[in-house]
């Protein structure tokens, strides 16, 4: 009697593997917004490092003997690059020749310090964007914002910190009514949301210039200075860390802001809407969504968000009262932030935290190096260039376009045998 073999239970069958799945996997990894992000901050210290090095007189000293010392030319490049980054490092995260440990992450406070505002402006920027609305008006939404705030401030003291809420939400408020006309606008007229926030930038600054200037607006009393009155105490943000740092609460509103961005746009039927008109107007007005109450509703909320800018310039990094340009140019900074982060809260968080960095460390590296600071701003330049033409790093890094199939070899036909 022979034994016959059992046939194999639904255990021991064995699925084939299908290694195409994983390479499709890498190819979208890699062609995808995070990695052309990293390397376009890459391909932007490059080309700071370059002209680090071009501009350097030790370096150019040292090449006009390259042929006879090459050496020496790679140690003056060496020295020149690596003293500007660890001067960048030093400037924006640990200063390593201070004597403890509390002042030497003083730089790090600063560059918190220095990323809240972009953090703010740059998520109120990227949520109209994920709408589909280029708006470029953080300028006078942050004047807005912040002339509300503080004009509550002086106007309505009261004990902290019922002081110090009402001038917060003033200056939401004062956002949100600057970014809803922009929004009523283009609902109501079909008016281009890009023209209008340009025009209404101009608008707001001299109309605030206009009052700085009149006694009994927002004009200081007892002055002909166009600056307004020094806030309260009560209606000022806190440090965070103690005096000795520069990092205020407003850093934890930055944080409570992205959660807030995360939470409207992938938890709430709201952010859903949103979504739709950002990706398609007319099949969102198809699917019975209010196409224009949403372009109302989403730039109250991107104004909302702007506003919190003007109220960290005035009720956190002021020390006395503000002048005409408190925005100090956050407002087209912003762009740059949401662009970089792609208009998603984490990388918008990120992308603010390394360009508080830039600017924190770039005055140290030109301090301590004499490096022009506009090196600095080339580097910007260069990672917002990059990051809004994907092709052009796909290209240069010969990466694969997400989505796409790797391109498969024809066989070389089978020769034929000869009967």
């Amino acid at each position: 009697m022979t034994a016959t073999a059992a046939a194999p239970g639904p255990a021991q069958v064995e699925m084939p593997k299908d290694p195409s799945r994983g390479r499709q996997i890498i190819r979208d990894i890699l062609g995808g917004s995070v990695v052309i992000s990293i390397l376009a901050v890459v391909v932007g210290l490059v080309v700071g490092a370059i002209l680090i090095a071009v501009t350097d007189p030790g370096v150019q000293a040292a090449s006009g003997y390259f042929f006879d010392r090459p050496g020496a030319t790679f140690a003056a490049l060496g020295d020149s690059v690596g003293g500007a980054y660890s001067s960048l490092f030093q400037g924006a995260i640990y200063d390593f020749g201070r004597p403890d440990f509390l002042s030497g992450i003083a730089p790090l406070m600063n560059t918190l310090d220095l990323a809240t505002p972009l953090i703010l402006g740059g998520l109120g920027l990227a949520l109209g964007f994920r709408i589909g609305l280029f708006n470029i008006g953080g300028q006078g939404q942050t004047l807005v914002g912040g002339a509300v705030a503080g004009w509550v401030a002086w106007s309505f003291p009261l004990p902290f910190p019922w002081g110090l809420i009402l001038s917060i939400m003033a200056g939401i408020v004062g956002g949100a009514v600057a970014g809803g006309v922009v929004g009523l606008l283009k609902a109501r007229t079909g008016a281009s949301e890009v023209i209008v926030t340009i025009m209404l930038n101009y608008i707001v600054f001299y109309f605030i210039s206009l009052l700085l200037r009149t006694p009994g607006a927002l004009q200081a009393a007892g002055t002909i200075n166009p600056k307004s009155p020094s806030p309260p105490d009560s209606a000022r943000v806190p440090d965070l860390f103690g005096a000795q740092f520069s990092v205020t609460w407003m850093f934890v509103i930055a944080i409570a802001a992205t959660v807030f961005f995360w939470w409207l746009m992938s938890r709430s039927s709201l952010g859903f809407k949103f979504r739709a008109v950002g990706e398609n107007p007319a099949a969102a007005r198809t699917a019975g969504i209010g196409v224009d109450s949403m372009y109302i509703w989403g730039m109250v909320l991107s104004g909302a968000l702007v506003g919190l800018v003007g109220v960290n310039q005035v009720l956190a990094f002021t020390v006395g009262g503000f002048g005409s340009g408190f925005d100090a140019g956050i407002g087209f900074n912003a762009i740059t932030v949401a662009l970089l982060g792609r208009s998603r809260p984490l990388g918008v968080f990120l992308a603010g935290l390394l360009f508080g960095a830039l600017n924190s460390g770039g005055y140290v590296m030109q301090a301590a190096n004499d490096i022009p600071i506009d090196i600095v701003l080339v580097v910007q330049s260069i990672v917002v260039l990059f990051i809004a033409a994907p092709p052009l790093v796909r290209v240069l890094f010969g990466l694969p376009r997400p989505g796409t199939a790797p391109r498969r070899r024809a066989k070389a036909p089978k020769a034929v045998e000869a009967e």
